[in-house]
């Protein structure tokens, strides 16, 4: 049971990646990415962003891709005075195709960036690369680099700062798991079942609740969510590579809820 639905899923992701035919243009094309530079902030990290920019009918996915797809991954090996990096995501949305639904952006967007320097006080050469699959009739993989330099003392273009705080604005609102969510879970033949209860508002039209477990390799079934009044529950099973029940870690469940106008995010959660 295991090894086909690992297999599916993973037939499913190469359905997404593979084109049915090449597009027209180079795929390089199809997707630019430009460092904002920002501001240093109170700690001493930098807040900068990335403005991704995909041709007209594209899109591309978020840190979790939904049904099928492979989230972006980004490295940052050519930069300089470079500690640590904390993206901050935008709220995405969720695209339906054909009953597959898959999760990110559109058209243009910008992901904010929080760079962490080994020296406060010098500037910082932000360098780096990402791969993300870009998708329209067909879905392709694209590597594209990046750079910029950022720094303490040069002020950032206005607009700049503009769109990086509009981003910052746009992510999920962020509340308190243990308090909001409590969590069942379940053995089953090749895993565990994960039923969540969370205690928030509406966030309009039909509500995708997404798991982040901080376990990559963990395949997670599509969730299945419904209403009870004010408590959203919703369910999903886990599948280790290993194929049987495992311990689960509650304090490193990330939940978040997308809804057509509103998104929420928590950590954690109690026993139910």
């Amino acid at each position: 049971m295991t090894s086909f639905r690992r297999l599916a899923a993973a037939g499913a992701v190469l359905a997404a990646m593979l084109p049915a035919a090449a597009p027209a243009a180079d795929v390089t094309d199809l997707l630019h990415i430009a460092v904002l530079d920002g501001w240093q902030t109170d700690t001493g990290s930098h807040m900068a962003a990335l403005r991704i920019t995909l041709e007209d009918g594209w899109k591309t996915y978020w840190r979790m891709p939904g049904d099928s797809g492979i989230p972006p991954q980004f490295s940052w090996s050519g930069s300089d005075n470079l500690g640590a990096v904390q993206i901050h995501w935008p709220r995405p949305t969720v695209f339906d195709d054909g009953g597959v639904e898959t999760i990110g952006y559109k058209g243009e967007f910008v992901l904010p960036v929080e760079v962490f320097p080994r020296d406060a006080n010098a500037p910082i050469r932000l360098e780096g690369s990402a791969s993300v699959g870009v998708c329209r009739e067909v879905c392709v993989p694209v590597d594209q680099v990046f750079g910029g330099l950022l720094s303490a003392t040069t002020a950032a273009l206005p607009g700049d700062r503009v769109a990086i705080r509009e981003a910052l604005a746009d992510r999920p609102d962020r509340v308190s798991g243990p308090k909001t969510v409590t969590c069942s879970v379940d053995p089953i033949a090749d895993g565990l079942r994960l039923t969540v209860r969370i205690d928030v508002p509406d966030q309009g039209g039909r509500e995708r609740v997404v798991f982040e477990t901080g376990r990559p390799d963990l395949w997670i079934s599509p969730t299945q969510s419904s209403r009870d009044g004010h408590i959203l529950v919703a369910s999903a099973e886990l599948v280790p590579p290993e194929a049987r029940p495992f311990a689960f870690d509650r304090s490193e469940l990330r939940v978040t809820v997308l809804g057509a106008t509103r998104a929420v995010e928590m950590r954690g959660c109690r026993g139910a």
